[in-house]
């Protein structure tokens, strides 16, 4: 892993040319959100890479490199890119272009690395193939943002928090999408793993946006 950069004590802007390549990218993110990813990104006062769980084809992935790169930090990428449980055959978000003849699953990572590529981030992003859990278990690196976006069933969202919460700094965010109180609105997973965050007392709820909920770690795990 690269040297971080300590984390700036000015406010900076975001890469405009990342931003841009974000708003453009394919991908479920809205802007208003997305936009709100990279600001409290930007805004996070402790050194140590950003880390991603779940990318798809990349589009959050560019609003965090659009504040990684002007505070001189990384984004490290977590995903299997085979999707997740919405994005398989017969379900909502199933894409059948996206599916590896030669195999007969879905493969993200063709569509992920051209995107980053396409928006010039191969230097900011580090995108490591495999499932979250797994990388979880190798890793030695505080993160200063944690963003939680990876397969929206009640187990796996759990697993994600039980297995990289631990790894965020204190005064670190942990950030996580698709929170809908009311079933009506979406999935209930992420919600159900947000009030777990919320209920071990380590953590403050700051503004977010839209399904976006932001959290900064003020106490370290019990």
């Amino acid at each position: 892993m690269t040297q971080q950069t300590p984390a700036p004590t000015t406010p900076v802007a975001p890469d405009a040319q990342l931003l841009a390549a974000a708003q453009a990218a394919p991908g479920f993110m809205p802007a208003d959100e997305g936009r709100a990813l990279c600001d409290a990104a930007l805004a996070t006062a402790v050194d140590g890479p950003f880390l991603e769980v779940g990318s798809w084809l990349g589009k959050s992935t560019l609003y965090l490199a659009a504040a990684a790169r002007p505070c001189g930090r990384q984004v490290v990428t977590v995903d299997h890119h085979r999707g997740s449980e919405e994005h398989q055959p017969g379900w909502e978000y199933h894409d059948p272009t996206l599916v590896d003849p030669e195999v007969g699953r879905i493969d993200t990572l063709p569509g992920f690395r051209r995107t980053v590529a396409v928006a010039q981030a191969e230097d900011v992003v580090v995108a490591v193939v495999t499932r979250a859990e797994t990388l979880a278990g190798l890793w030695g690196t505080p993160v200063s943002f944690l963003f939680l976006d990876g397969s929206h069933t009640d187990e796996s969202a759990q697993r994600d928090l039980h297995c990289w919460a631990p790894h965020l700094a204190i005064g670190g965010l942990l950030a996580i999408h698709d929170v809908f109180p009311d079933p009506a609105d979406g999935g209930q997973a992420p919600y159900r793993m947000y009030l777990t965050a919320l209920a071990t007392g380590e953590f403050t709820e700051l503004p977010g946006q839209g399904s976006l909920r932001l959290l900064r770690r003020d106490h370290a795990p019990a």
